[in-house]
Formats: structure tokens, sequence, C-alpha cells
């Protein structure tokens, strides 16, 4: 069967596509109403920060920088079918991860009040191995207005993406998060997302839907350094809040405690008032010498900043993230299951909302 030639509402970017449905417009979400949060998009892809910062990094930082962890498209409308074109550059691949997480999307449907998710479906790729990006179909049901969040992938780069709708359904703005300035996520490939089954189940990703809270992912997969470079820009953000958790990727004990006290001062010197959070790995026994010694770095942190009159800083413990996971909350004595990243998103949730409450 032959393939159809469409174009893109929004950029006009014409193309063929295997999508047979009639009666459908394929949208470029990089322009209204669609609202894109945790990327952005430049030279040609979508990025969660800009490309010289990311070069300025490292190596590692930047070819992973163009992963779209803790992307999202938002936007409402009353279509009862919605499809989703993807062009995808590069994907990376793992034994121990679901290509449904690392590849794939998710999307959230809720009401139009907001109070609930409705449903969520799965927008993985078709097959294993899919390379090159992908296209899929869902059918909503029934013709109602809808808020809808689009999870990107979590270890993939995105050049060109596409929201499908039938050709008479209502398209409008989403609303915004009740949070508009985002929790800033700085850390290890957990903090990216491994090795979540689908995007939404990060725990920025659970913290987001319970807060109504936006969020930048700053996880860089065993790239994650406290580097001077990565420290500077952070502290150039608008926050609501920052999460310091790279302890996995510090190379020794003696890096991290040359560079983790460093960066919570490039944060807090810009951001006086800003709550931090200081975490260490998430794992519920710590028996390893160079793991306790870590931990207390980590803390050694804390107390410095709180002897230094700091009244906003606060320290969750790996044993605390996995309290409600325990031992079935690791895949590999490392990275989160589903389970684990619950367990996490309840710990530090109940802290944030906590905190956002205070601060009112």
């Amino acid at each position: 069967m032959s393939k159809r030639i469409v174009t893109a509402v929004g950029s006009g970017v014409t193309f063929e596509t295997d999508i047979r449905r009639e009666n459908v417009t394929f949208y470029d979400v990089r322009y209204p109403p669609f609202a894109v949060y945790g990327v952005s998009y430049d030279n040609g892809k979508f990025r969660r920060l800009p490309e010289n910062v990311a070069r300025a990094v490292s190596e590692g930082v930047h070819h992973l920088h163009a992963h779209t962890a803790g992307g999202r498209v938002r936007f409402r409308t009353d279509s009862s079918y919605i499809g989703l074109r993807a062009v995808m550059p590069s994907s990376d691949e793992f034994s121990f991860f679901a290509q449904s997480g690392s590849s794939g999307f998710d999307l959230y449907v809720y009401d139009d009040d907001l109070k609930r998710d409705s449903f969520f479906d799965n927008l993985a790729p078709p097959y294993v191995g899919c390379r090159g990006g992908f296209e899929k179909e869902l059918d909503l049901g029934g013709r109602e207005m809808r808020e809808i969040t689009v999870n990107l992938p979590l270890f993939s780069e995105i050049s060109e993406l596409y929201i499908i709708l039938d050709s008479d359904a209502a398209l409008e703005k989403p609303k915004g998060y009740r949070y508009t300035a985002p929790i800033v996520y700085y850390g290890s490939s957990i903090t990216q997302g491994a090795c979540a089954t689908r995007p939404g189940c990060t725990y920025e990703s659970i913290i987001s839907r319970r807060l109504d809270a936006d969020f930048i992912n700053l996880g860089f997969a065993g790239c994650a350094k406290g580097e001077a470079a990565i420290g500077e820009y952070i502290a150039s953000l608008d926050m609501s809040g920052f999460v310091l958790d790279y302890d996995h990727n510090s190379p020794t004990p003696e890096y991290l405690r040359g560079t983790h006290y460093k960066m919570y001062q490039w944060v807090r010197r810009a951001h006086p008032s800003l709550p931090i959070v200081m975490m260490s790995r998430p794992k519920k026994y710590h028996l390893r010498p160079d793991e306790v010694e870590r931990l207390e770095i980590i803390s050694e942190s804390y107390r410095r900043a709180i002897s230094a009159g700091d009244r906003n800083v606060y320290f969750i413990t790996g044993d605390r993230l996995m309290a409600l996971a325990g031992d079935d909350g690791l895949v590999d004595v490392c990275h989160p299951t589903d389970f684990g990243f619950a367990s996490m998103a309840k710990c530090l949730g109940d802290l944030l909302e906590k905190i956002f409450d205070n601060i009112g």
C-alpha cells in the first residue's frame, strides 16, 4: 500500500506517512497552541539544555543532553482519536531497560477539571529495535474536551514530533502548571530515568502529576560529575526547587567531597531562599565502605549548610527513598524499578509538598 503525503500545520513540513485514517490533521508540536515543557528546540533537535553548555560540561553530557528525559507536550482537545509521529535520530538501548521507557512515549488524559487522571496509554515503539522513529495511533473514544500530556522518551533524541487529531476537533492551549517555575533535578542515570518502563513512571514525573509542578530533568547517565559549567548553568535557572543527586556518578568518594558542597554553593548563592534537597543514592542498605563514606560526605554538605545558617536545605538518605520498595526497588543494585521510582516519589514528594505548602 502506497504512503500518503501530508503537510503539518505549524511548520508546513511535508512528509510521507503510513497513517491511513481519513479526516485527520498533523500538527507540529513546536507551534501553538501546544506547550512544550522540559526541553526546547534548537539546531534540529529538542534539547534539555543549550548545546554550547553541554559541550562545555563534557563529551558525555553533550551526547546525552538531547535525550528528551522529562520532556512533555501538553494541549487540550475534544478529538476522539490521537496519533503520534516521531522522527528520532538516535536511541540508546540496554539489556536491563525496557524500550518502552528508553524510546517510548506515554500519554496521560485528564478530566477537564484536572482533578484526576482519566487514563494513560503507552505509545511505545511498535517492535524491538525500532530505529529512526515511528508512528502510533490511539482511539480515545467519544468527543469530549480533555487535557492531554505526552511524556517524551528518556534515552532518545527527537528531531521532529507531530500530534495527529481529527480534522474537525477543537485544539486549545493547556492549563498551566500550579507551580510554573520548574523543579530542577540534577543527577545520574537514575535521575534521567533508568530503568522506568515508561516515561511517566520516573520519580520526577510522578511528583509532577502529584503537585501539578513543572520540572526539568538534568540527569546524565554516567556523566553527572558536578562540573563548574553545569553548576553555573543550573544556578542561572528560574526554579521552585532544586534536587541534587549525583552520588553514583562521582568517580570516587574524594571526588564527591571536592564537588558536592560546591554544587550546593553555586545554586545557593544565586538563589538565597530556594528549597534545595540533597539525596544520596537510592538503596535500602549501604554495605560497601565507599557507599558509607559517600553517604557521610553528602551528610557533611548538609551539616555545613545548616551551620552556615541555611534554613531551606534538606537531606534524604537512600534508605528513606527506598522505604516503600525495599529490596524490590532496584533492577541491578543501582537503577530503580517502577516500584523503586514510586518509593522515591513518595518520599521526596511528601517533603516537597510540605515545603511548598509552607511557602504558600
